[in-house]
């Protein structure tokens, strides 16, 4: 939750508009903003110039709203080039005319000196899994806009909403939340077949032991997204979900318990799916039976399943299309 600061009744008055977390005047944020969230307090006093990120995908953030940050984390998963980034993210750098900033290398946790030696105003946190030792750690640094609720469960309309606040950009955040909204829509409108699904997604699988069956829970932002492209949870996964899981497991002894499920989303190749077909367990599932699994690669199309401010558009109509295949399949 964000909240302002007491102003003016005069002041408050003459606000011509509101933004999502501040008051604007004459199209300006009015400083200090004060950010709440579940690690504390954050008070950025001014428009921040040098703009700092860490985790996942916060960068896509500013860079969705034509600024460059100082340094951000380096990909990790679904980089094909190695060159530590997403192709949206390459495509947007270039689009804006900027070489490639600082990378933090968080292998091993977030490399605090590398992100202080980047000199930020603001550092953006609102999709990770910071702990309380790195929020005041790097709050050492600069200002810290971390998570609202739990690490790792912000979906991408709240990573879009909180990040722009930090930038003092609240009213283009919440534009850039209505453009993507818009070609999810519009994407939609072509696959009627996925109303009424649902679906499930299977975290990675090993076809060499397929005895317990994870998959990620309503909690997940995987499985939130789902909601945004038309497709419902199963009652079986709803009732797995329990509050702050992000993923449980269950043995493919009862793999009967998934009987609602019409889409399987998963991560893996061909020889999957046929040691799922070849399972006397799990090839009892209806949607595995019938043929109604979408398989995703450690590819930007994979990466994509998690879905961040500009990979959404990047692999929108390809995502979709899988699923409007599989849908269908399960009928």
């Amino acid at each position: 939750m964000l909240k302002f600061l007491p102003l003016p009744i005069s002041l408050a008055a003459a606000c011509l508009s509101f933004i999502a977390f501040g008051c604007a005047w004459a199209g300006e944020t009015s400083y200090p903003i004060t950010i709440k969230h579940a690690l504390g307090t954050t008070i950025i006093a001014q428009k921040p110039e040098r703009v700092a990120t860490v985790a996942w995908a916060n960068h896509e953030v500013p860079l969705a709203l034509g600024i460059v940050p100082v340094g951000f984390a380096a990909a990790n998963f679904g980089d094909d080039d190695g060159d530590g980034l997403l192709p949206w993210v390459a495509k947007k750098l270039a689009d804006l005319g900027a070489q490639k900033p600082v990378l933090f290398d968080e292998g091993d946790g977030i490399d605090f000196e590398a992100v202080a030696a980047t000199n930020p105003d603001v550092i953006l946190a609102s999709y990770s899994g910071l702990s309380r030792q790195d929020y005041d750690t790097l709050s050492q640094i600069a200002p810290v806009v971390a998570y609202p609720e739990a690490p790792w469960s912000t979906d991408w309309r709240e990573m879009i909403r909180l990040n722009s606040a930090g930038l003092g950009m609240a009213a283009e955040g919440d534009a850039l939340i209505t453009r993507i909204e818009g070609e999810i829509a519009q994407t939609l409108a072509g696959h009627p077949e996925l109303k009424g699904t649902s679906a499930m997604f299977v975290t990675h699988l090993d076809e060499t032991d397929l005895s317990t069956v994870n998959f990620y829970t309503s909690n997940d932002t995987r499985v939130k997204f789902f909601r945004d492209l038309g497709l419902e949870s199963p009652k079986s996964v709803l009732e797995a979900s329990k509050p702050g899981q992000f993923s449980g497991s269950i043995s493919a002894e009862h793999i009967d318990a998934f009987d609602d499920v019409d889409i399987v989303v998963t991560y893996g190749a061909k020889e999957l799916i046929d040691a799922l077909k070849a399972n006397p367990l799990t090839s009892k599932m209806p949607a595995v039976a019938k043929g109604a699994v979408v398989m995703l690669g450690r590819d930007p199309l994979g990466t994509a399943a998690n879905p961040t401010p500009l990979s959404i558009s990047w692999v929108l109509k390809d995502y979709v299309a899988l699923l409007g295949e599989a849908a269908k399949k399960s009928r």
